[in-house]
């Protein structure tokens, strides 16, 4: 591609590692870009951020495609993951350390499978305070690491599929088929609790926004190499 390919807009499908901001994955295909085209600035932003311990499916924006962002965050998003039952944490996931642990002994196969119809459809949903939801002008999450606590307000989500791909206690394996603002994180906390437990998400991968999946996305070196 030439540069006035990025700058009439192209759509980059990137499989973003573990350990990397949404962020972080945009800064360094916007510096390879100028860097390689030998230009001041140039428009690069993502649809749908994924948190650092979140793998998969991110969507780059360039150019004049940068408008294009809202209309693919909107869209259906399929994730697979994993969420560990017994314990919670004060992000819903391992970035930060386990606070609370609870018994799985009377939580069966049976049970898991059933508890998760109660998620399918249109339901109520507390973001986590772990989160870059805006409150008073800050994200939530540096209240929470600063040790503050604020009231969130529940948002309506839907979620059209939670299918149980495979148990093995205390793991439980998952895909699920969202609508935008949907936080897994949560998914994973509130699951917990249906089953009269506590649980965390211990593992998430996005596979697929709309129509593009990440079968057909490239990695960030294969980026860099083929620029």
């Amino acid at each position: 591609m030439n540069l006035e390919d990025y700058k009439n807009g192209q759509v980059l499908l990137i499989d973003k590692p573990l350990n990397w901001t949404s962020f972080q994955v945009v800064n360094k295909l916007r510096w390879h870009i100028k860097q390689h085209f030998k230009i001041k600035n140039i428009k690069v932003g993502h649809a749908g951020t994924l948190d650092p311990l979140a793998t998969g499916l991110l969507i780059i924006c360039t150019g004049k495609f940068t408008k294009k962002i809202e209309e693919f965050q909107a869209q259906v998003k399929e994730y697979t993951g994993e969420i560990t039952l017994g314990a919670t944490t004060p992000s819903y996931d391992l970035e930060t350390e386990i606070d609370s642990t609870y018994p799985i002994e009377h939580i069966t196969e049976a049970l898991i499978h059933e508890t998760s119809k109660q998620f399918i459809g249109e339901i109520a949903q507390k973001p986590p305070i772990f989160s870059a939801i805006k409150k008073d002008g800050k994200r939530l999450y540096e209240l929470a690491r600063a040790g503050e606590t604020t009231e969130i307000k529940a948002r309506k989500i839907t979620i059209s599929e939670f299918e149980i791909t495979k148990i093995n206690f205390p793991k439980v394996e998952f895909r699920v088929v969202c609508s935008k603002g949907t936080y897994i994180r949560s998914l994973a906390y509130d699951f917990g609790i249906a089953l009269n437990s506590g649980a965390h998400l211990s593992a998430l991968r996005r596979t697929k926004i709309g129509e593009f999946q990440v079968n057909n996305a490239t990695t960030i070196d294969a980026f860099i190499e083929n620029i």
